[in-house]
This record gives structure tokens, sequence and C-alpha cells, in this order.
């Protein structure tokens, strides 16, 4: 996009440069700004980025979108540079991505849901590639700032795929009508953010929202209790396809097994391994091959595809120590993970220990849940439960209230003494289970008992 065909959003106007160069790889992180990018100035809840422009210039940076802020004349004297004024960077940032959406007659895939986005996104992206220049959602830059400069970041590529994060209400809305999906993915409705939504049914509201700019099918668990009432509900509404496990499905997984090397089941006569644990990641599949179909790929390059995948670090990734198992799915936490995690850890032969800390973010709900994850932790027939954090105390009371043995539950206030603890009674055949919210820095746990 040229600098004069966009000067007439959010009242830009042009502060010094050339109307004729170009706009280049747009940045809001002056640490990994590169020479000739344009740097915008985004403002947070601490800090506006603007304010660091002398920094981008020194790194390199040819145009700078900032907001009105006070400028050092001297300092930028002389200087070949393109600065643009804009009244509010992230709403111009959001404008310019979708003015470039605009622009572009290719599909875009949204995914969203409760657990599993990114890792979702990955394998649909990684399945498309076999066949398709991809463009994916970097990382878990599911905001509209991270969506907005995926889409602007768009060059040849043929389809993008694009995660979608949200903790309130109409945040999804924004997101929808940024990227404006042609398919849309609905992992699953769980309990995370339900301190700022009130429920689980306000969640499925949110995240419905993505409808209101999709114009092509949307694909959902159809597992997940919610989900399932409402594709029954809307079926002839609009243009649902389904996966499961359990439930009929339009896709559906059946033998399912787990052991050290990760996860099989049969698809449509079909044997599929993966090299990476967890019911979620058999949906993740199921996902791809439905996919798969709407694009025309071949199920076998499928199947091969999905053997390649490895864990992304800290999720389901399996640690093989010298005599025990580390299962660390340390990145985040929400009920419906732990459930899945757990019917995993149940599966290992050898001592199952169970690691768990504080799921963050669930406000008043907080104490229930964790008392929910209480009640499973007996039903899984765990040798050893651990639990670290205010929150998971609550996992330890109620497990021994359902029965679970008081002298092999223990409870720690500290990473630091749960280490300790795990390190001196670790042995061979050991199977650990590490899970929390990434808040509760269970990564250094992994570091220290590993």
């Amino acid at each position: 996009m040229q600098i004069k065909d966009i000067l007439n959003l959010n009242n830009a106007y042009l502060y010094q440069g050339n109307e004729n160069d170009f706009l280049t790889n747009l940045s809001i992180d002056t640490r990994t700004l590169k020479p000739n990018d344009t740097y915008i100035g985004i403002k947070g809840e601490v800090y506006d980025g603007s304010t660091f422009y002398k920094e981008a210039i020194k790194k390199g940076a040819k145009t700078l979108i900032l907001n009105n802020i006070p400028l050092d004349t001297d300092f930028l004297k002389n200087k070949p540079l393109n600065i643009i004024i804009v009244d509010n960077t992230t709403t111009y940032l959001i404008n310019l991505a979708k003015r470039k959406r605009a622009t572009l007659n290719i599909p875009v895939i949204a995914v969203t849901g409760s657990v599993g986005k990114t890792s979702t996104k990955n394998i649909i992206s990684e399945v498309l590639s076999t066949k398709y220049q991809v463009l994916k959602t970097s990382g878990n830059l599911n905001t509209s700032v991270g969506l907005s400069l995926t889409i602007l970041s768009h060059t040849t590529e043929e389809i993008i795929v694009l995660e979608m994060g949200m903790n309130q209400k109409g945040e999804i809305s924004l997101l929808t009508s940024i990227a404006k999906p042609t398919h849309a993915v609905i992992t699953n409705i769980g309990t995370a953010h339900i301190g700022y939504l009130g429920s689980r049914e306000n969640i499925l509201k949110a995240k419905l929202e993505i409808l209101e700019g999709l114009s092509g099918p949307i694909i959902i668990n159809n597992d997940n209790d919610l989900l399932h009432k409402w594709a029954k509900e809307n079926k002839d509404k609009y243009d649902i396809i389904t996966f499961g496990l359990e439930n009929p499905s339009n896709y559906l997984a059946t033998n399912i097994m787990y052991d050290e090397k990760g996860s099989n089941f049969t698809y449509k006569n079909h044997a599929v391994s993966l090299n990476i644990l967890g019911k979620h990641f058999i949906y993740n599949s199921l996902v791809a091959f439905i996919i798969s179909d709407l694009f025309n790929l071949n199920n076998e390059s499928v199947i091969k595809k999905l053997k390649e995948l490895k864990p992304e670090p800290h999720r389901m990734e399996l640690i093989s120590c010298e005599n025990y198992l580390v299962i660390d799915d340390s990145y985040n936490a929400s009920y419906d993970s732990v459930y899945y995690n757990l019917e995993i850890l149940k599966s290992f032969k050898g001592r199952k220990i169970a690691v768990l800390g504080d799921i963050l973010e669930l406000g008043e709900y907080g104490p229930k849940i964790h008392e929910d994850i209480g009640h499973l932790i007996y039903q899984n027939n765990l040798d050893l439960l651990i639990t670290i954090g205010n929150l998971s105390s609550n996992i330890n009371k109620i497990a021994i209230q359902d029965g679970f043995n008081k002298n092999n539950s223990f409870h720690f206030n500290s990473n630091e003494e749960a280490i300790k603890y795990i390190n001196n009674i670790k042995k061979k055949n050991d199977v650990f289970l590490i899970k929390a919210s990434h808040g509760m820095g269970f990564s250094d746990i992994i570091k220290n008992i590993i």
C-alpha cells in the first residue's frame, strides 16, 4: 500500500516524508524491527509504543505510524523518514487490515475455542501446506492487533489461517469483522475466561460471534455439550460440519489408544498415528481431515503429515528422562484440558503422578472448578497427587473427601517446595503430568526435575 492511499483513515496525515513511498513489513516491536520496516506505535495498558519512535528510527525504520505525541523536531530534522500521525494507532491498524482483507479473494480459515486454538491452527496450516502456500497467525498473536498484522503481512499466500482469542464479549465480533472468514472452526466451549463472561453459555454466545463475518461452513466439536446442542438447533440455518469421538458426527475417530510414543486412532478404516499425546490432538486431526476434504487434499498425504507433527513446547510435550517420563503441558490450563490429560495419564503403566497448579482467570468460579477437578482425581486411578497454589488446594481437599488416599496427596505453596519434593520421590517408571495456567510458572518445575 502506498502512503497516499492510507491518509484518509482515522484523520491520518503525513507529518513528514514522501506520500508515494510504500508501507513495508509492519512491526509493533522495536526489539525485532529490521531496516526499512514500518513501525507502528501501539498504545498498551502501560506504555504508548509511539514514545519509542527514536529507538525505531535507530533500528532503521523507514516509515513510522504514531499517535499524536510531542516529537523532537531537532532529532527528526534532515532524516529521510516517513512519519504518519493518526488519532489512534490500534484503530488505524485494524482499519488498514480491513482494507487489505477486502482486496484478498482467497480462503480465510478462523479458529477459536476455549482450548486448543493454537494447536488446531497449526495442524490445519501444516496439512494445507502440502499443497498450498499458507499464511498463519504467528505463535498465539490472536488479538485484534496480532490478527491485523497477520493479514497485513500477506504477500503471495493462497490461504490464511487465523487464530481468534477472547476474554470479553464483543472481541470475536471485532476479529471476525476484520478477517471476514470463509471457514470457521470452534474447538470447544469450556470454562476459560468464565470469570469475565459469567457462564459457559455466555462463552458460547461470545464464540458464536464468529458467525457475524463468516461466509462459509462452521466446523464444530460435536462432543462438546453446548456446541452439540447448538448444532442440533441450528442445523437448517447454517452450514455445520461436525467432528467427534463420542457423538455421531460427520467426521468420527474410533479405536483410540495412547502410549509412550503418542496417540493412535482409526478414521474411515485408516490407521492414524500421532507423535503427540492427547484427546484434543485427535480432535484437531479430525479438523485436519475436514479441511483436507474441503480443499481437495489426499487422505494419505494428511495421515503422513499428521505423523510428522511434533508437539509445541510445553503443550503435551512428552519428555523421556533417564528412568521416567514427564508429560509437559505447562503452557496453560482449563478444566477441560485437565480432564483430557488425566484420562491420558491413567492409560500409562508405572506410577502415575499428577502435578497440578492453579487455573487462573476464573473469577468467582475458581474454587468450584478446582473442586470439580478434585472429583476427577479419584476417578482416574492416580498414584500420587501434588498440587501447588491457592486455588489448587481445593483439588487436594475434594480428592481426599472422595476417597483418594491422603497419604498420597500433597499440597505446596510454592514451586520450589514442590520441586524439592518431586526430586526426592521420583523413581524408575514414574509418569509425571505437569499442568497449570501459564502464570503459575510451571516451566520452572520442568527444568528442575528432568
